[in-house]
């Protein structure tokens, strides 16, 4: 049997340009992209947290260092400069896949800087 996993998660990056005359895709910052190992014209679901638009397109090579995230073509519409969106990869695994298997994870600050990898932190109680 075969499952879809999440590979990677780019947890709650801030949308710096929005180029609605591009052709398509999501330009990632270069180190963001090679934290979670999400490939160039790589197929990404993005979830807008400020407005709970959810989508699907490939990531580009963004300037790296920049912490650029550009929604370009289309997808512009679904995505303001200063949005809050969580970016991420899926793969098809088989079982014997599945037991080595952890996405990774990858969390920022508010300029798209990675703040931490690959653990997820728990919910706390209000």
């Amino acid at each position: 049997m075969l499952r879809t996993m999440l590979q990677a998660k780019l947890h709650r990056v801030t949308v710096t340009q929005s180029e609605l005359g591009y052709e398509g895709s999501c330009a990632i910052d270069e180190d963001l992209l090679d934290a979670a190992g999400i490939l160039e014209y790589q197929q990404i679901d993005i979830y807008n947290v400020n407005n709970g638009d959810r989508f699907t397109t490939y990531a580009i090579r963004g300037q790296r260092g920049s912490g650029m995230i550009s929604v370009n073509g289309a997808a512009a519409r679904k995505a303001q400069v200063g949005d809050i969106l969580i970016i991420a990869a899926y793969a098809t695994l088989d079982e014997a896949e599945l037991e080595s298997f952890q996405p990774r994870l990858i969390y920022v600050d508010a300029q798209n800087r990675i703040r931490r990898q690959g653990v997820k932190i728990p919910l706390q109680s209000v």
